[in-house]
């Protein structure tokens, strides 16, 4: 689905996009843990987590699963395609549901829960990512996001 600045609000509820699946690595997990410095065992130590966590091996962060969210939206384009670019507004609403093993394979069903007017040439775009764990019931993460969409080049 291709929307517009115009007609963006009249898909509100519908689903905008279902991604491919991708892995979560311990690289990523690592990575994430350095960038955050939150280098936090369930995360990092892969030795430690297999012999302590009660999830067997190392877990991925909540905040990584939410940053998923920008990969997802700038991959598969959600956005209106007559925007000049948007600014990440927040994140309204974050849930991490069940724990997710680091080396999961993860896809992002997206939402548009809202899109509304902020002004001039200014719209609030909010999506709903609910991230899946392949092979599980329930969803890694339920992550309602805000942009801030801009059309043309007013500043």
């Amino acid at each position: 689905m291709q929307l517009t600045m115009d007609t963006a609000a009249d898909h509100i509820g519908e689903e905008v996009a279902l991604t491919d699946w991708i892995t979560i690595t311990q690289e990523m997990v690592d990575g994430f843990a350095g960038a955050t410095l939150d280098p936090d065992w369930m995360h990092v130590d892969v030795d430690r987590s297999r012999r302590e966590s009660p999830f067997g091996g190392t877990i991925v962060q909540g905040f990584l699963m939410s940053s998923l969210v920008i990969y997802f939206s700038h991959h598969y384009r959600i956005t209106p395609v007559d925007s000049a670019y948007g600014l990440n507004y927040g994140i309204d609403r974050a849930r991490y549901l069940s724990p997710v093993l680091t080396g999961s394979r993860v896809r992002d069903r997206i939402v548009l829960s809202d899109f509304h007017e902020r002004g001039e040439n200014r719209f609030l775009m909010k999506t709903r990512h609910t991230i899946e764990v392949e092979g599980s019931e329930r969803p890694g993460a339920v992550v309602d996001w805000l942009a801030l969409m801009y059309r043309g080049l007013d500043y």
